[in-house]
């Protein structure tokens, strides 16, 4: 298995789709960093020589992957939550961000149904 950026990144897979595994990485992305590294993108991990291995490093050091973004993101909601916007407010709360409705559905960020005693469902 190959290793890039902390990550271990499977060897059965073309290149772009194995380094879809980093963390701030897509599949377009790796397409990019093959095109950049001069890898043919068709061509397997494992397949993949020390110079090529190499060549992707250099290129994905540019990225900002892993670590770093994930502080990054967590930092931009600290500071939606400090400055108070509706977008930190329903961050802190634990509720959907981006306009979902929550009557029916948001059993993601809710978590599991809290059952009220002696409450009536209506069925029509």
């Amino acid at each position: 298995m190959a290793r890039l950026l902390g990550v271990d990144i499977p060897n059965n897979k073309k290149v772009p789709f194995s380094l879809s595994h980093i963390y701030g990485i897509g599949i377009p992305t790796g397409k990019k960093i093959c095109i950049l590294a001069n890898i043919d993108p068709e061509k397997r991990t494992s397949e993949l020589s020390d110079k090529e291995l190499s060549a992707i490093r250099e290129v994905t050091i540019k990225y900002k992957t892993e670590g770093d973004l994930r502080r990054e993101i967590n930092q931009n909601i600290k500071v939606l939550m400090e400055i108070g916007t509706y977008r930190g407010l329903r961050h802190r709360r634990g509720l959907p961000a981006r306009g979902q409705r929550t009557k029916t559905n948001a059993r993601t960020r809710k978590g599991p149904r809290k059952t009220i005693a002696n409450k009536k469902v209506e069925t029509k």
